[in-house]
């Protein structure tokens, strides 16, 4: 059943440790994504409608907690609609203070996906998320390392990387396309998760605004980013943490701590929207 997923799918999604009305809205975040999903077989020979992975959402991966089952009974049933529709509530880590729209995946903005804005993430005393270690960040790499990655990563063999640029940027200052040229070529990337995969790779280091640093993955972390090249070296500066559509987990984390519901948190980051 539905409510028994959940359980496992919130503590799995969200620290069981965090606020309870933040848990409250990952919850119905979650259970609108079952819903969604439910309207479909994606394994017809099965006849089931995900896996318990990230492939889908993660079931079972932290045990099920008071705290996170909690969340789920108080808000039983409850799912955010857009214009009488249940809606897809995406949702990632850490906001750089705002998020984007459908159009960071080549998506137009339309009638269906209007509840995806651009929105600050802040109140009067300024972003909820500004104390947070991926709020910023920032990682130098150097121009063997970059053009290695680039090579590899789009399968294209541009030679050494000369220049790297952000050519286009919507909602929010999001990438939307590099340009990356070499003294043997071009490459052009687009979209949020093609951009913020050609620059992943492990030859570099990640900092937080913390200090504390953390190895460059597979993914940059946020498509949220500016270039400046000194020397030899490529120093990306960015903010947030995740694709950034959607309601950012630590930023629902701060509101709550502020005073906010699960409801001012899911209007804030899905305006528009009504929880039925």
């Amino acid at each position: 059943p539905v409510e028994s997923y959940l359980c496992k799918v919130v503590p799995s999604e969200m620290p069981a440790s965090y606020q309870k009305e933040a848990l409250k809205a990952q919850a119905v975040c979650a259970r609108n994504y079952a819903e969604r999903q439910m309207e479909d077989y994606a394994y017809p020979e099965y006849q089931a409608h995900v896996n318990d992975s990230t492939d889908y959402q993660v079931y079972n991966n932290s045990a099920q907690q008071d705290a996170s089952t909690e969340a789920v009974r108080e808000t039983a049933g409850e799912v955010l609609k857009y214009k009488g529709n249940i809606v897809t509530t995406y949702y990632y880590s850490t906001s750089c203070g705002k998020t984007t729209t459908m159009k960071a995946w080549g998506t137009s903005e339309n009638e269906s996906n209007g509840y995806l804005q651009s929105v600050e993430v802040k109140d009067k005393k300024g972003d909820y998320e500004k104390s947070l270690p991926w709020y910023r960040w920032e990682a130098d790499i150097d121009q063997n390392t970059l053009s290695k990655m680039i090579a590899e990563n789009t399968k294209k063999n541009i030679g050494t990387v000369q220049s790297l640029e952000v050519t286009k940027s919507g909602p929010g200052g999001a990438a939307l396309q590099i340009k990356v040229s070499g003294d043997l070529g071009t490459v052009v990337v687009d979209t949020e998760n093609k951009i913020r995969r050609a620059l992943g790779g492990s030859g570099y280091e990640i900092k937080k605004q913390d200090g504390t640093a953390v190895k460059g993955s597979r993914l940059l972390p946020s498509a949220f980013f500016k270039v400046e090249k000194k020397g030899n070296t490529f120093k990306i500066k960015g903010g947030g943490y995740g694709h950034g559509i959607g309601m950012s987990q630590n930023g629902a984390n701060e509101m709550a701590k502020k005073g906010k519901n699960y409801q001012q948190i899911l209007q804030m980051f899905y305006p528009g929207t009504t929880i039925e």
